[in-house]
């Protein structure tokens, strides 16, 4: 059966994403600091070669073991899972060709047709929660990993589910004071991991853990 697995970026004081990070708050002009918090949590992703490609950023770009990591990660990847909130942001600042490449399924009491995209990435809407988005996503994903993309809720309610088999986090030193947390709202008991691997870098630390 296919890995489930959460690969993201998290600041030191355990945020996934800025206070205001959210699509109501874009243009507000009391949030605008969140825009650079960002760029300071996933500047590491931007420098490397394989996301600038990804992404059609241009020629450049930084290789070696993080960048190999990156590129491990989306060919493993047969299928994503993400909520409303995530979806929002991403249709309003993706590319044409969104950087997926592999269905996604987005959990949302929201109702509507599957979004095509170029490049092998459709969007699916899914309202009947998370174990439905999950058995879909396996069923898509064949012998590949499904990826839980996020953001903080919706990898919640999968560590509550116990069905999330590794942790991939990129531990950047900067902090939020606020946002969204990683480690919020879980149940006891909850799930236990193992180290599997560390590869430390000047601007992340990047952590592997999996399902004891």
């Amino acid at each position: 059966m296919s890995k489930v697995f959460v690969n993201i970026g998290l600041s030191l004081d355990g945020y996934m994403a800025p206070e205001g990070m959210t699509i109501e708050n874009w243009e507000k002009p009391e949030y605008k600091n969140w825009g650079a918090q960002w760029g300071a949590l996933m500047g590491w992703a931007l420098n490397l070669r394989y996301f600038r490609e990804n992404l059609k950023l241009g020629p450049g770009g930084e290789t070696g073991p993080v960048n190999d990591m990156a590129r491990y990660t989306m060919e493993r990847t047969g299928a994503n899972i993400m909520g409303k909130r995530m979806f929002d942001a991403g249709e309003r600042s993706w590319p044409e060709e969104a950087p997926f490449h592999a269905p996604v399924y987005v959990l949302t009491h929201e109702k509507r047709e599957p979004w095509v995209r170029p490049g092998g990435t459709t969007f699916y809407f899914v309202n009947d929660g998370p174990e439905n988005a999950l058995e879909q996503a396996r069923e898509s994903a064949g012998d590949r990993d499904v990826r839980i993309a996020g953001g903080a809720d919706v990898i919640q309610q999968y560590m509550n589910l116990r069905v999330i088999d590794e942790l991939e986090i990129a531990l950047v030193p900067v902090l939020f004071g606020g946002g969204r947390r990683l480690f919020e709202n879980l149940r006891e008991p909850a799930p236990r991991f193992r180290i599997d691997r560390v590869v430390d870098t000047p601007v992340a630390t990047h952590l592997r853990y999996v399902r004891d």
